[in-house]
C-alpha cells in the first residue's frame, strides 16, 4: 500500500484527498463562523440568538444554508446573465484556494511553497474581482456603486497589509508560513512570537483586515443604510450564499494570517504542553471572536473617512514601520528580536 503512493495514481489520490481534508475544514467551520458570530452579536445586544434549530441552535446555520440552496434563482432581466452567475462563483473560489499555503500544523499544509505569502496576496487581490463582476452585470446603480467602493478599498488596504507583512519576512528571511512559525519558536514561549517586536503593527493589520474584508465598521461596500445592501443587492438562493461564503472564509484566512504572523502558529504558548493544531485553530477561533465583537461594537465610518484612513495613516505607518524594521534587523539590535535569520531562530 505505501508503494502505491509514490506511483502518479497515489500522488493524485492522496492530494485530493487532502485537497478535501481542507475544504471540509474549512466549510465545516464555517457554519460555525456563521453561528458563532450571530450569537456573540446577539449577546451583546443582550438578546438570545439562534436558540430553536438542533440543540442550541446549533444546526440553524445548515438550515439556512438549505434554504438559499432551494430557493428559486432570480436573475433581473437586464443583466448580463453569464457574469452574473460566474461573480459569486469566484468569489467563492478564490477565496477557498487561498488555504492551499496555510499550515495547521508542523508539515501540515497542502502546498508548502517557498512563495506562500505571495500566493495568497495574489489570490486575495483577485477576489476583488467578482465583486466587481457582480455589481457590474447587475445592471444597477446600487450595486455598482458598492463594487467601485470595494475596488478602492481593497487596494488601499491591501498596500498596508503588504507592508506590514514585509516587516514580518524581514525579521525571518523567508516568504514560507511555516519558516515564520518556526522563527518564533524560541525559549520564551509566548513572549517570542512577533506580535512583541511588531507589536504596533498587529493593531493596523487587524483593523486593516476588518477593512480587508468588507468586515464591520468598514462594510461600505454592503451597507444597508447606504446602497440598499450594495453589491449583491440584486443576488438570491445559491448565488448569494456563494458570496457570504466567500466573504466568511476571507474573515477566516486572515484570522489564520494573523495567527501564523504574529503568535506563533501552532505553537503553544504555555511550556510544558506540546505544540499542535488545536492551537493553530484556537487562535483563529479568538481573532474571529474580536472580528465579531468589533462589528457588534463599532459604528459604521464614513467612507471619507475609510480611505482618508487607509491613504493618510495606515500607510505611512506601516511604510515607517519597514525602514526601522530593516534598521534593526540589519544590526541585529534587542538581541537579534527582528532578525531571527540571523541567529537561528
Amino acid at each position: 500500500m505505501a508503494d502505491f503512493y509514490t506511483t502518479p495514481l497515489g500522488i493524485a489520490v492522496l492530494l485530493v484527498a487532502q485537497s478535501l481534508a481542507v475544504v471540509a475544514f474549512v466549510m465545516i467551520s464555517l457554519l460555525f463562523l456563521v453561528y458563532g458570530d450571530r450569537k456573540i452579536w446577539a449577546a451583546v445586544q443582550m438578546r438570545r440568538g439562534p436558540n430553536v434549530v438542533g440543540l442550541f441552535g446549533l444546526l440553524q446555520s445548515v438550515a439556512d444554508a438549505l434554504k438559499y440552496v432551494v430557493k428559486e434563482v432570480v436573475v433581473p432581466a437586464g443583466a448580463d446573465k453569464t457574469v452574473f452567475m460566474l461573480a459569486p462563483l469566484t468569489s467563492f473560489v478564490l477565496a477557498m484556494i487561498a488555504w492551499a499555503v496555510i499550515p495547521f500544523n508542523e508539515n501540515w499544509v497542502l502546498s508548502d511553497i517557498n512563495v506562500a505569502i505571495l500566493y495568497v496576496f495574489a489570490v486575495s487581490s483577485l477576489e476583488v474581482y467578482g465583486v466587481i463582476m457582480g455589481g457590474w452585470a447587475s445592471n444597477s446603480k446600487y450595486p455598482f456603486l458598492g463594487s467601485l467602493r470595494s475596488a478602492a478599498q481593497m487596494i488601499s488596504y491591501e498596500v498596508s497589509i503588504g507592508l506590514i507583512i514585509i516587516g514580518v519576512i524581514i525579521s525571518t528571511g523567508s516568504l514560507n508560513f511555516s519558516d515564520i512559525v518556526r522563527a518564533q519558536d524560541g525559549d520564551y514561549y509566548f513572549f517570542s512570537w512577533y506580535w512583541l517586536p511588531h507589536f504596533p503593527m498587529v493593531f493596523l493589520f487587524f483593523i486593516s483586515a476588518l477593512a480587508e474584508t468588507n468586515r464591520p465598521p468598514f462594510d461600505l461596500p454592503e451597507a444597508e443604510s447606504e446602497l440598499v445592501a450594495g453589491y449583491q443587492v440584486e443576488y438570491s438562493s445559491t448565488p448569494f450564499l456563494l458570496f457570504m461564503a466567500g466573504e466568511y472564509i476571507a474573515i477566516f484566512l486572515m484570522c489564520a494570517l494573523m495567527s501564523l504572523l504574529f503568535f506563533g502558529g501552532w505553537l503553544s504558548p504555555i511550556p510544558g504542553i506540546a505544540d499542535g493544531p488545536w492551537w493553530m485553530v484556537g487562535k483563529m477561533a479568538f481573532f474571529f471572536f474580536l472580528f465579531a465583537m468589533v462589528k457588534a461594537i463599532t459604528p459604521r465610518y464614513r467612507y471619507d473617512q475609510l480611505m482618508r484612513i487607509g491613504w493618510k495613516v495606515f500607510l505611512p505607518m506601516s511604510l515607517a514601520w519597514v525602514v526601522i524594521v530593516a534598521f534593526l534587523a540589519k544590526f541585529e539590535l534587542f538581541g537579534g528580536a527582528y532578525a531571527r535569520w540571523a541567529i537561528g531562530g
